[in-house]
């Protein structure tokens, strides 16, 4: 009997030392970066005019892009967590790089103004029990022993984006990690973003924003009734309405619209509805940002019955495509792409791989929840593999130029035919 019981305790000990031994092998946590790195105090500045048309700039042309790239789906980005997202990359770039998202991120602004103006701006956001706004980032590092991240990067991000930063080894638990963050950042809203993490993919820079705002009056139940929405494609869809009076009418060229405020009147609903002799596509094409924001801010006082649906979907979008389309083509060139402030890989370069933007919405008769989450991927290129060796001896003339690296052209261009 005792010669049973030992047995037993010893193939459960066994089991107990295997399955830990497992666990520490598999289980990785991140390692946290901010641990000596300490955030600066960041005074607030007055948003500039050239920062202010170039956001609204910002969002309308993506909004643009998105929809052309998803004709007739439904759209949602959130220029804010793209642009922070971006910014934090950008304070990464050198050189042409570095210009190229500053004339797309903020009209030509320096890095500094971009963070001043980026800082300011969503500090002075709102958030409370009425209004709730939340803005998180987080960097995410490769362990690996070719890649140097520079500490002033990650001081800047701390400084202006109060970004986190971690060291993790890129495995499946690193997909977890990220994951969770950002499903713990949107409140369940986007519970994934990231299937699995390529082999060249050397960092993420995450950020994540939550909105939630409950109406000023929200919806009593005999404000919601059965209504018909006719989608783009001409098919009428059984929706439930919410019927109400508010007090902001919003007129443009081509549509009017509708002012709707949530509790604590700093955020608002704005809905603009195209002409009926206008088709939506040329809609979209035609909006303007200084029209569509000159219209808002002097919208009328005028009482308008409105009934807007119920609705919720989420939305995703790979925005690479776009940005080079808006001027920031080098960040995503394998070759040419600057990110030297960032960090260095010893065997090639580093590059924005990708920028995947996911969104979710739920508009109801208490209000509205939002999230939005943006992941930017940095992937390395790897030098190529030396082929054939050649071998070049300059000992019968030749021809020698001395260029432009930029142009290619040549400063000075000669040739050696003897030598004394």
């Amino acid at each position: 009997m005792k010669k049973k019981n030992l047995t037993s305790f010893c193939l459960i000990l066994i089991c107990f030392l295997l399955f830990n031994l497992f666990a520490c092998t598999t289980k990785v946590h991140a390692q946290d970066l901010m641990e000596g790195i300490k955030a600066n105090e960041v005074e607030r500045v007055t948003l500039s005019e050239n920062f202010i048309s170039s956001q609204k700039d910002f969002a309308i042309e993506l909004l643009k892009k998105s929809y052309l790239q998803k004709q007739n789906q439904n759209t949602l980005i959130s220029p804010l967590s793209i642009v922070v997202a971006l910014a934090m990359v950008a304070n990464g770039a050198d050189g042409e790089t570095k210009e190229q998202m500053l004339k797309v991120l903020g009209n030509s602004l320096t890095m500094e103004e971009l963070n001043h103006n980026l800082y300011s701006y969503v500090t002075s956001l709102p958030s409370d029990d009425k209004q709730k706004l939340n803005v998180a980032n987080s960097i995410w590092l490769k362990e690996d022993p070719l890649f140097s991240v520079e500490e002033a990067f990650l001081q800047t991000n701390a400084d202006y984006y109060k970004a986190s930063a971690y060291y993790a080894p890129f495995n499946n638990q690193t997909v977890k990690d990220i994951n969770n963050w950002v499903k713990n950042k949107t409140d369940r809203m986007i519970d994934k973003v990231i299937d699995k993490i390529p082999e060249e993919t050397i960092a993420y820079l995450v950020n994540a924003l939550l909105f939630e705002g409950a109406w000023t009056r929200t919806y009593e139940r005999s404000q919601v009734s059965n209504g018909t929405f006719t989608a783009i494609n001409g098919e009428k869809k059984s929706v439930k309405m919410m019927k109400s009076s508010e007090y902001g009418f919003v007129q443009t060229t081509n549509a009017t619209g509708v002012v709707k405020p949530y509790k604590g009147n700093a955020y608002s609903f704005v809905a603009l509805l195209p002409n009926e002799s206008i088709e939506f596509n040329s809609f979209i094409e035609s909006l303007n940002s200084k029209e569509v924001a000159n219209a808002i801010k002097n919208r009328y006082s005028n009482t308008v019955i409105t009934r807007i649906p119920k609705f919720e979907y989420d939305y995703s979008i790979e925005l690479k495509e776009i940005l080079v389309d808006m001027g920031m083509g080098l960040a995503f060139n394998p070759n040419f792409a600057n990110f030297s402030k960032l960090g260095h890989y010893e065997n090639g370069n580093i590059f924005i791989g990708n920028v995947l933007h996911k969104t979710s919405i739920k508009v109801a008769e208490k209000g509205t929840k939002a999230g939005a989450v943006t992941v930017i991927s940095m992937d390395k290129a790897t030098s190529v593999e030396p082929g054939e060796i050649k071998y070049v001896y300059l000992d019968r003339p030749f021809v020698y130029m001395i260029i432009n690296n930029e142009s290619s052209l040549p400063i000075f261009i000669g040739c050696v035919t003897n030598i004394n």
